[in-house]
């Protein structure tokens, strides 16, 4: 690991870019996956569920990865500058990686109106995590930021059960208890660690505003979909609950019923 640290650092855009295809790799190979039958009868379903499918291997990996880097290295939880292993490094890369296609997918598909908080979302990521590698700061931090994948993995459960027509089993009630669990424990925790870092460090920080703006719209962004969240799973509305028990929804409806 050692070694390929100075090859990624010279050549971080390509890279980036090897990640990418890598994942795009991936989305081809989980093809061969069986699909729900509810799935495959609705287009927009069946190009969430593959979409979704790449997006759960990369939280799978991404996270514990994340997690295992902060566990090995304390420091990189107090010096969220500076200091990083090559082993962070490499996840940033492989991340940054997946965002670039994920985003590609959702454009050159078709999906970019539905999916625009999404697209938003990867743009903020891939520009701090783009310039957390060719400036080689911020690594740790971008480390830290990655452990909302151990929630994406709940997250992106609860999608697919949704579109497996699955939101009314055991399963799905279990998880939407963890994916809260999760959403606290990582996501929130996070993103208002690394906000109350970048404020408490702000005078000495290398381009701390952009970092503040940055979290202040992400914070903004996931205490509206932890509304949205707990809204839905927790305090449906009763017509919205009929409908899809039912199975009477329209297409046209199903962005918005997988985005709640």
């Amino acid at each position: 690991m050692e070694a390929l640290l100075p090859v990624l650092q010279q050549h971080s855009g390509l890279s980036v870019l090897a990640c990418a295809v890598a994942f795009r790799c991936v989305h081809y190979m989980l093809r061969n996956l069986p699909v729900p039958d509810e799935v495959q009868q609705d287009a927009f379903r069946f190009w969430k569920w593959r979409n979704l499918s790449v997006s759960l291997v990369h939280s799978l990996v991404t996270g514990v990865w994340a997690v295992t880097c902060l566990v090995q290295e304390p420091m990189m939880r107090q010096d969220i500058f500076s200091y990083y292993t090559p082993a962070s490094y490499l996840l940033v890369c492989v991340s940054s990686g997946y965002f670039v296609q994920d985003a590609c997918d959702i454009i050159l598909t078709g999906h970019a109106k539905g999916s625009w908080e999404f697209l938003i979302h990867h743009f903020l990521v891939l520009c701090s995590f783009l310039y957390t590698l060719f400036m080689q700061h911020y690594v740790a931090g971008a480390t830290i930021a990655l452990l909302v994948e151990v929630n994406s993995v709940t997250l992106h459960m609860r999608l697919m059960l949704k579109l497996a027509g699955a939101q009314f089993s055991p399963f799905y009630n279990f998880n939407k208890l963890l994916n809260v669990f999760t959403y606290v424990s990582f996501r929130l925790s996070a993103q208002f660690f690394l906000t109350w870092y970048i404020m408490h460090n702000y005078s000495w920080l290398d381009h701390a505003g952009y970092f503040m703006v940055t979290m202040i719209i992400m914070n903004v962004m996931i205490l509206i979909y932890f509304y949205r969240l707990l809204r839905a799973d927790f305090f449906p509305r009763r017509k919205t609950s009929s409908a899809v028990q039912n199975g009477t929804h329209s297409s046209s409806a199903t962005p918005r019923f997988l985005n709640e």
